[in-house]
């Protein structure tokens, strides 16, 4: 019954790894910003923890960072 928050976890996740790819791939900054966006919420599950693995709710900074410097070379 709870396994619905496992799902959404997950379609997340797999979702900004498809956006994150089609992103890199077409230089697409909008692409980026979805992989962002996405990645926040499960990222903020690691960013709770106690020990090293906190570091990965810095992970979303990184498809932000290049979305921005995708977007400003293009002009």
């Amino acid at each position: 019954m709870g396994y619905w928050i496992g799902y959404i976890f997950w379609a997340l996740i797999i979702v900004a790894a498809v956006s994150v790819v089609y992103g890199l791939s077409k230089k697409s900054w909008q692409a980026l910003v979805i992989c962002g966006i996405t990645l926040l919420l499960p990222m903020l599950y690691f960013a709770g923890a106690e020990n090293w693995v906190r570091l990965l709710g810095l992970v979303p900074l990184l498809p932000f960072v290049l979305a921005f410097y995708i977007r400003n070379r293009a002009r």
